[in-house]
């Protein structure tokens, strides 16, 4: 029955996955038959990314309380009813309430699960475990497609998405004792997680660091995924189709790179994948920067950069045990999950302005600045871990 443990938790993640680019894939229809302006989607967004944050804060008490599997089962749960509700609503106000339960359920299950797997698993499963969650992404703007290529609508997408899930709570409801075994990488080390508040996490050594690490990363990976094509376009001068093609390319690149980086990261370790993964990024951006004659370099860039960050996010979640204690490590997983979805919902917005009232071509330079801010914080980390 352990074996089936690892198995669950990547099907977790792919489900995890699975809605985050349902909204974006089938907004364009969704909008037009809800007679609301294109801008609203950031409102849904915004609301989904607030209940995640909120969920991560807490996440640390309510797993001490309840265990890793019950709060994974219920938190797919919150996410499948949401989806289930976005399938029958035609009201953006609904839908905005919605936003609530399935932004909840995500923060839950990404802290717990990530936190897991980087306490009783190695590097490597780590890494596979986002490129599961690359794969959802991957997957669910082909059923959206789908959908409204057959005439079924947006709303079916939801639904055979929130289907997908259900059947998951159905699983993970009946595997619940596997959750109390122990996993098959385990060191045999029982774990008693400190009780800690959200001010005396912040506290420990190296957390401000982290924290801003994880910040800038997510920042650069959602500002670089939703403004390539506008900067391509507005200002190198590619056509549509290109720019539209080679955006996708950097959440390809990030997805195949966390798979061949499973093979990896056991050899090289935690600090030589990210320290490795931010200076491909820079170099990448110093390709999509580059004023030459040719575009065939920057678009090249922008695949770097998805390669490049690949290996970042979860080999910073994986040395979390490591670097603060594995008995800090939920209710520092916790909080870094809720930085980086705060990157992630600030920052792409922030230069959308400098896009409309600025210049688009400040995109490779917004970049540099949080993979420059990665480096540093990640860097002083180190340190202060080598110090102890």
């Amino acid at each position: 029955m352990v074996s089936l443990l690892l198995p669950i938790i990547y099907l977790a993640f792919i489900s995890l996955g699975l809605p985050d680019s349902l909204l974006g894939a089938g907004w364009p229809v969704i909008r037009q038959e809800l007679n609301v302006p294109l801008s609203y989607a950031g409102i849904i967004s915004m609301i989904i990314c607030g209940g995640t944050i909120f969920s991560s804060l807490i996440s640390d008490k309510v797993i001490r309380k309840f265990g890793t599997g019950l709060v994974t089962a219920v938190s797919v749960a919150l996410t499948a009813v949401a989806l289930f509700g976005f399938s029958l609503s035609h009201n953006f106000l609904l839908l905005c309430l919605l936003a609530v339960p399935y932004g909840l359920g995500a923060g839950a299950v990404d802290a717990a699960l990530n936190n897991f797997v980087a306490l009783h698993y190695s590097s490597r499963h780590m890494s596979w475990l986002h490129g599961s969650w690359g794969v959802g992404v991957t997957i669910s703007p082909y059923i959206m497609s789908h959908c409204l290529a057959t005439q079924q609508g947006w709303n079916a997408a939801y639904g055979k998405v929130s289907v997908l899930q259900i059947i998951l709570v159905a699983v993970l409801v009946l595997t619940l004792p596997v959750w109390k075994q122990r996993p098959t990488e385990d060191s045999g080390e029982e774990v008693i997680p400190a009780q800690l508040t959200l001010g005396q996490t912040l506290k420990i050594s190296g957390a401000p660091n982290v924290l801003l690490a994880f910040f800038g990363f997510c920042a650069l990976e959602a500002t670089a995924g939703l403004w390539a094509s506008s900067y391509f376009v507005g200002f190198r001068g590619v056509d549509t189709q290109t720019a539209a093609r080679f955006a996708a390319m950097f959440y390809i690149g990030e997805t195949a790179g966390r798979f061949l980086n499973g093979f990896v990261a056991d050899k090289f370790g935690d600090r030589t994948m990210i320290r490795t993964g931010i200076l491909v990024i820079i170099f990448g951006i110093v390709l999509l920067a580059l004023p030459l004659g040719t575009n065939v370099l920057a678009l090249a860039g922008l695949i770097i950069i998805g390669l490049g960050a690949a290996p970042i996010y979860p080999c910073i979640i994986h040395c979390t045990p490591e670097n603060f204690g594995k008995e800090n490590s939920q209710a520092m997983v916790g909080i870094q999950m809720a930085s980086a979805y705060v990157g992630s919902t600030l920052m792409p917005p922030i230069f959308g302005l400098i896009a409309q009232y600025i210049n688009v071509g400040l995109y490779p330079v917004y970049l540099l600045i949080f993979a420059v801010l990665m480096l540093m914080m990640t860097e002083k980390l180190n340190k202060k871990v080598l110090q102890k």
